[in-house]
């Protein structure tokens, strides 16, 4: 279940000399997970029988029959995150791709692009970081494309978070650099800037000791 668009020219990285060090990272990740995110299909399977029950699902379907994009890509967004909320990951990413395809058939690219976020979010959350690296760079390149430095921030901070439990500690602290300036710039709340300064000074652990990264 994967998304995605082409982006023949890309815009440069906010106050960053070109490639700039989040531009290749970015690179760098898309190389290591087979280059972009894959993506916008052409049209949906059925939603499975086991989640067609509740109001949430009844509320899509009666969207998605009206071709009603906006409100169905907000349903599928509610059924995520009650799906998240009880841990139960498969139903989420349906719901969240689902979500997804539904923003871009709307044309409504900032929900789009927080939602490919989500995500990353979601697949990290759920324990596996390898294949959340791919939509937190997709929604870093959207996010830089519309100009959304909030978003563009927090998906670099989720990449951040992935590479780290990868093992990649020094991409991970220079993407936390790069969601921290991103986030002040965009007035981001403050706990969030301050998950990406801790993130930037997380500590590893060497052997059997924990020692701060400086």
């Amino acid at each position: 279940m994967e998304h995605g668009h082409d982006h023949p020219h890309r815009h440069q990285a906010w106050g960053e000399a070109s490639p700039g060090p989040l531009n290749r990272i970015v690179a760098r990740v898309r190389a290591l997970v087979g280059g972009s995110a894959g993506l916008q299909r052409k049209a949906l399977r059925e939603l499975p029988l086991a989640m067609r029950r509740g109001d949430l699902a009844e509320r899509y379907l009666a969207a998605e029959r009206d071709e009603d994009h906006r409100r169905a890509g907000a349903a599928a967004v509610a059924a995520m995150e009650r799906a998240i909320a009880g841990e139960e990951w498969w139903p989420a990413d349906v719901w969240a791709h689902r979500g997804l395809w539904h923003f871009e058939q709307a044309g409504l690219t900032l929900q789009a692009t927080r939602q490919a976020r989500r995500i990353g979010d979601l697949r990290a959350a759920a324990g596996d970081p390898a294949s959340a690296r791919r939509y937190y760079a997709e929604a870093i390149d959207e996010a830089r494309d519309i100009g959304a430095e909030h978003e563009q921030g927090l998906a670099a901070l989720g990449l951040g978070r992935a590479l780290l439990d990868l093992g990649d500690v020094g991409a991970g602290r220079r993407l936390a650099g790069a969601a921290e300036t991103l986030l002040v710039r965009a007035g981001a709340p403050l706990g969030e800037v301050d998950a990406a300064h801790r993130l930037r000074g997380s500590e590893v652990v060497v052997g059997e000791h924990a020692k701060e990264i400086e």
